[in-house]
């Protein structure tokens, strides 16, 4: 709303006077009559001639420097109009057109604007100033134009008031494919986003972070700037400076800011690539002043001045370095080529820049060729006067001058604007009688243009929601061949996928030889290392530091390291990738597995060795002492059960291997314990004097009911450990590099319970088998069960905290050596001194030599015991002395005497019968 009051009062100022406006004669560059009028707008002069630095009067100057390249522009127009006209699209209408020079200056365009859209026939030039245009007819239908943006913008805000098809064929500020701003704004190329999309990629791509960038001080500079700098940060591309030309060549400035800006491309010597959007005249002047400062960098082009001519031209241009461009597609040209070839047969009456470049030929005429264009340059300056002849008009045909000029994806583009133009007319006009000015409006031509489908003989194409004619780019190199420089195509880039499409291996071989020149604030990391940078430093500046442990990269100037799965990868410091962890568990080639294997094989050999010892010496009475053949077959069954389950903590782990060796090992060690805790209390009962606990004992002593109720509570214990929470399988994988494959317990609790209850019965079973130690030498039984159970105890007292400090594959080899320990203490301390007395001392394991040793105990125990009754009694003044006719012994003695005899008689009736049956009574009662 704000904006259309502001167009209403500026109309209502320009219409105060009645008088038509008085313009420079320059300033219609070329019309031609038709039916339905197109507008043109074409910088075909760089600039206007002023004498003054700020204007005092608001009036259009003359136009000076002639630009042959935006003059081969609007004979594009001119051309691509002749051929529809020339063609059956328009049948019986004639398309027309009108161009005016902006002379690369807005307020010239907005002057243009405004004759665009004065009233249609008309007999004066005037704008009407209405509230709704719907019906308002102006000269023209549409308006092809303007090339720069800054100009575009400026003239689409005056063409919106009455919604007049505006197509330019250059102008890319992302801008304007706002269609709330830009409602009538349409363009045959792709805008700014894309393009400072395939830049910011190319850069990345070729290795580049560290750039320079330098635009003019107008809107299609700073937008194409603020585009660059977000798609640059998205592909970890840093900007080092950005420097700003003034926008126009009338500026006094850009003389100056041209050396402010070279300083500080000196002063960054880090930075080899400068990305450029400028215009032509900015690059033209800042690449006279490079050659000139002898600097050489890699600059990126823009489509503004990619493929142009004029800078192509400049002498020792290839002394600045590597020029890469982007360019709009190009099509077929050759129709445009024979119409410059016949460019001279061309009427110039309504064609004034046609008329100017005759006048400039004849004043360059008998130039040479390499400075023809200067020549042009330096006489559009002021007033020609020459006449044209035939040299002039050979001159058209000079080595195809005007050719070269030419900027194919340019060109392609003019062509694109005016077919979409016509195929759009076209459609509109199929049911109306277009011969008629007033047949439509310029609104409902926008209308139809918006969705129309055009072709330019090979490729249809049609505008985006957004306006835009997304064609896509090539990408060109500037290289010089024989001699002279030319433009080659190096790849083409897809919008779409946003990739570079490469075909040419020598164009591959352009892009690695782009690749070895170096554009980096910091040298870049090598695999292995990641970029740490500070607060104080920009990101693309940096230092190197090695990956940590367990982390890697793999690519060269990562952001960070990647992490491993430390579950089951692991990586050394600086490395470039993970590692598989080795499985580890204690293996059967293991080589303290096979001594523990070798260790255990050697119990089991003792235990087959005993077997067969006692069984050939079953009648002895050292086997007979030893609680019977079954007590001794039980005992050693256990002892080879817990030599076996040795092997089941080797190997891989298996659950059924992790659940078989804690209830081998700890049914087989309680079944062992419980029958040598019969034993003790076997021997604690024959030797016990006191008659009370003698009594107590008979009543416990139940040798069968205690082993099975001993090893059924550990059975019990076993099984509820496997049903709620069995040992299984489980991958340790806390160390760094390997993965220790082991058996985890299920429930600590359960193992120390089981632990735990066979420490309580050895526990009461060394008690026992301690009371009893002092007995004959050959049954010293009880003082072996007491060493048995000690080392028991010390070896399992330090497995805790060896077990609960040990880590890795070794931890089942601790179990296994307190195992064994264990195990071969009490197999040696109850086996061993049996066998060295059946192998070594067979003299004592004789009826008579047992007896001989037991009489001599009974007798020393006896004595010691009469003598003890004595000294109490005398110490408390009270000695009983018996009457005895035999012996005159005391009674206590006497009676301590009987006692002992019938401990004896019952120990001989279970383990040496045939040898009490021997013996007299009355000498076992004379004792």
């Amino acid at each position: 709303m704000a904006l259309l009051t502001t167009l209403t009062i500026c109309f209502v100022i320009i219409l105060a006077t009645s008088q038509p406006c008085q313009m420079p004669d320059d300033f219609v560059a070329a019309t031609s009559p038709g039916h339905i009028m197109i507008g043109g707008l074409f910088a075909i002069h760089e600039k206007m001639l002023s004498s003054e630095e700020h204007p005092r009067r608001p009036q259009i100057q003359k136009c000076v420097s002639f630009e042959i390249s935006a003059f081969l522009q609007s004979l594009a127009m001119i051309h691509s109009i002749e051929m529809i006209n020339n063609s059956t699209l328009l049948s019986g209408i004639k398309l027309g057109y009108e161009i005016y020079d902006t002379c690369t200056e807005v307020p010239v365009a907005m002057a243009a604007a405004l004759r665009f859209l004065f009233k249609f026939n008309c007999s004066k030039e005037t704008v009407e100033v209405k509230c709704d245009y719907s019906s308002y007819n102006p000269r023209v239908k549409a308006i092809i134009g303007a090339g720069y943006s800054e100009i575009t913008m400026a003239v689409s805000r005056l063409l919106n008031l009455q919604l007049i098809p505006q197509v330019s064929y250059e102008s890319t500020a992302e801008i304007l494919s706002d269609k709330i701003r830009f409602p009538s704004f349409l363009r045959t190329v792709p805008s700014d986003f894309y393009q400072t999309k395939a830049m910011a990629h190319l850069i990345q791509k070729s290795g580049w972070n560290w750039i320079g960038v330098i635009t003019t001080d107008d809107d299609y500079g700073r937008l194409a700037l603020n585009t660059f700098t977000n798609q640059a940060a998205a592909n970890n591309v840093c900007i080092a400076f950005k420097e700003v030309l003034p926008a126009f060549l009338s500026d006094n400035a850009i003389e100056v800011r041209i050396n402010q800006t070279f300083e500080k491309i000196i002063a960054e010597t880090q930075v080899n690539v400068i990305v450029l959007f400028l215009r032509q005249f900015h690059v033209f002047d800042l690449f006279n002043k490079a050659i000139e400062r002898n600097i050489n960098k890699i600059w990126i082009a823009s489509d503004n001045w990619a493929t142009a001519t004029k800078i192509i031209s400049i002498p020792n241009i290839k002394k600045i370095g590597k020029i890469v461009g982007f360019t709009f597609r190009r099509g077929n040209m050759s129709s445009f080529h024979s119409f410059l070839q016949n460019l001279h047969m061309f009427p110039s009456d309504n064609n004034k820049p046609l008329h100017e470049y005759t006048m400039l030929l004849c004043a360059c005429a008998y130039v040479k060729d390499s400075d023809l264009s200067q020549c042009i340059l330096n006489h559009s300056q002021g007033t020609l006067a020459c006449k044209p002849n035939k040299t002039v008009e050979k001159n058209f045909m000079r080595k195809d001058f005007l050719w070269q000029y030419t900027e194919p994806g340019l060109m392609h583009s003019i062509q694109l604007a005016v077919f979409a133009l016509g195929y759009a007319i076209r459609d509109l006009c199929h049911a109306r009688d277009c011969q008629n000015p007033n047949a439509f409006q310029p609104w409902e031509l926008l209308d139809v243009l918006k969705n129309v489908t055009f072709t330019d003989g090979r490729n249809s194409f049609h505008f985006d929601a957004r306006g835009d004619l997304n064609t896509g780019y090539d990408v060109v190199l500037w290289k010089e061949i024989s001699g002279h420089m030319t433009i080659a195509k190096m790849a083409e880039y897809d919008l779409q996928n946003d990739v570079f499409i490469v075909t040419n291996q020598e164009t591959k071989n352009e892009l690695r030889n782009l690749k070895q020149i170096q554009s980096k604030c910091s040298k870049e990391c090598s695999p292995g290392q990641m970029k740490k940078t500070t607060k104080s430093q920009h990101i693309c500046c940096y230092e190197c530091v090695n990956c940590p442990e367990n982390h890697y990269s793999n690519q060269t100037d990562m952001d960070r390291c990647l992490l491993c799965n430390n579950e089951t990868h692991w990586a050394p410091v600086r490395s470039t990738m993970c590692f598989e962890k080795e499985v580890e568990y204690l293996s059967w080639s293991d080589s303290l597995a096979i001594l523990l294997l070798a260790v255990s094989l050697l119990g089991i050999l003792f235990v087959l060795a005993i077997s067969i010892i006692f069984t050939r010496n079953l009648n002895t009475p050292v086997v007979k002492s030893s609680g019977g053949l079954m007590v001794c077959y039980v005992i050693l069954l256990c002892h080879l059960l817990i030599f076996a389950s040795t092997g089941f903590f080797i190997g891989e782990p298996q659950d059924f291997t992790c659940k078989t060796r804690q209830t081998l090992f700890g049914v087989s060690f309680t079944l062992c314990v419980s029958c040598i805790l019969t034993k003790s209390l076997k021997i604690l009962l024959a030797f016990s004097f006191d008659p009370k606990l003698q009594n107590f004992l008979k009543g416990l002593y139940k040798p069968i009911p205690i082993v099975l109720i001993c090893t059924g509570i550990q059975v019990i214990i076993c099984m509820l450990w496997l049903v709620f929470a069995a040992p299984a399988v489980e991958e340790n994988v806390s160390l760094p590099r390997v993965i220790i494959l082991e058996c985890e317990e299920g429930s600590i609790l359960a193992f120390g319970t089981m632990l735990g209850y066979i420490a309580i019965l050895a526990f009461i079973c060394f008690i026992f088998a301690f009371k009893g130690r002092k007995l004959p030498e050959n049954y010293n039984e009880a003082k072996f069960i007491t060493f048995g159970m000690l080392i028991y105890f010390i070896a399992w007292v330090t497995f805790i905290p060896v077990y609960a400090t040990t880590f890795g594959k070794y931890l089942p080899a601790v179990e296994i050596i307190v195992i064994l320990i264990s195990n071969y203490g009490i197999l040696c301390c109850t086996f061993f001194p049996k066998c060295y007395v059946i192998l070594c001392k067979q003299e004592t394991n004789t009826k008579s030599a047992f007896l001989k040793t037991i009489y001599s105990y009974s007798s020393h125990s006896a004595g010691s015991l009469a003598m003890s009754h004595l000294s109490l009694n005398s110490t408390n003044n009270n000695v009983v002395m018996t009457n005895s006719s035999s012996s005159g012994k005391s009674a206590a003695w006497k009676k301590s005497r009987e006692h002992q005899a019938k401990a004896f008689a019952q120990i001989s009736r279970e383990n040496v019968p045939n040898m009490y049956k021997s013996l007299p009574r009355k000498r076992i009662s004379s004792i």
